[in-house]
């Protein structure tokens, strides 16, 4: 178990809407056609993201002053990394596919993929794709000030290809795509057969990339389990004083075929956001659970 104490659900308290500067700019990106999905010119779009706001709000930007909860998530990702680049304690397939999500919701698993995602691309030997995976309630691009459009949906019913949906940003290093074009059949979608090619796809077009997938509460559907099939690393969020023992046990026992589970107790103090923990318990492993202690 991995204990940290940083705001649950922050990301429902940043406010919705594109900042300044966030209009979409159309730019010209060289990538290999996709062999499984629709083909078209191949584009790409730009967004700026407001660092300063997003850093107001407690999240990992490049160029800010150095917090505690900067220093959390360079010890939450280092293992994660690790294995991602096989550079880990044992060889993890699909190591570089790393899915977040919780039990419930309100857990803070979108915060969490996130910074994550932010944190991530602040290295300088690897790039991070960050997926809004929760197609029914997604909130990847409202946590950062974006306005919606097309994204992974719409690339699994083939209305877009993928170098179309993808966003840049304003951080070198870090792509976004969208959960796209919600329906009634969304949920459905997620656990298709073309959702598989899909991940497939992204593996061999993007494989020096590692993706982290924002996905939707285990409990609640069973696309986040048959996602999480596909997935090399999976950290679970569970929110101190909220999440049940036995939702825990429950979630845990649905992603039990993972190689690498991790658990991310995360705990707010009161309402302010201003006092963070600095110690971790960490709790994932290969084929058997393995503990030990880090601090920030």
């Amino acid at each position: 178990m991995m204990h940290s104490e940083f705001p649950a659900d922050m990301h429902s308290d940043v406010q919705s809407g594109a900042p300044a500067g966030s209009e979409f700019a159309m730019a010209t990106a060289s990538v290999h056609s996709p062999t499984t999905f629709r083909s078209s010119p191949t584009t790409s779009r730009r967004v700026e993201l407001d660092l300063e706001r997003l850093a107001a709000a407690h999240f990992v930007t490049p160029g800010s002053p150095r917090t505690r909860i900067a220093d959390q998530y360079r010890v939450i990702k280092r293992p994660l990394i690790a294995n991602a680049l096989g550079k880990g304690a044992a060889p993890v397939a699909h190591g570089n596919r790393i899915m977040v999500t919780s039990a419930l919701p309100g857990e803070g698993k979108t915060f969490t993929a996130v910074n994550l995602a932010l944190s991530i691309a602040a290295e300088l030997d690897t790039t991070v794709m960050l997926v809004d995976a929760d197609v029914g309630r997604p909130s990847v691009l409202k946590t950062l000030g974006l306005a919606p459009g097309p994204g992974l949906l719409d690339v699994l019913e083939g209305r877009a290809t993928m170098p179309e949906v993808l966003l840049r940003t304003n951080i070198d290093k870090l792509t976004l795509l969208s959960a796209g074009t919600l329906h009634d059949r969304a949920t459905e979608v997620l656990a298709s057969d073309g959702m598989h090619a899909l991940l497939q796809e992204v593996a061999q077009r993007y494989d020096d990339r590692i993706i982290v997938f924002d996905s939707p509460p285990l409990l609640l559907t069973t696309e986040a389990r048959a996602l999480a099939s596909h997935m090399g690393q999976i950290i679970m969020v569970v929110r101190a004083g909220r999440t049940s023992q036995s939702d825990v046990q429950a979630a845990l026992a649905t992603i039990e075929f993972c190689p690498v589970k991790l658990l991310l107790l995360n705990q707010a103090r009161g309402n302010k956001f201003d006092t963070y923990a600095s110690e971790y318990k960490y709790g994932y492993g290969y084929e058997q659970e393995q503990q030990g202690e880090q601090a920030s």
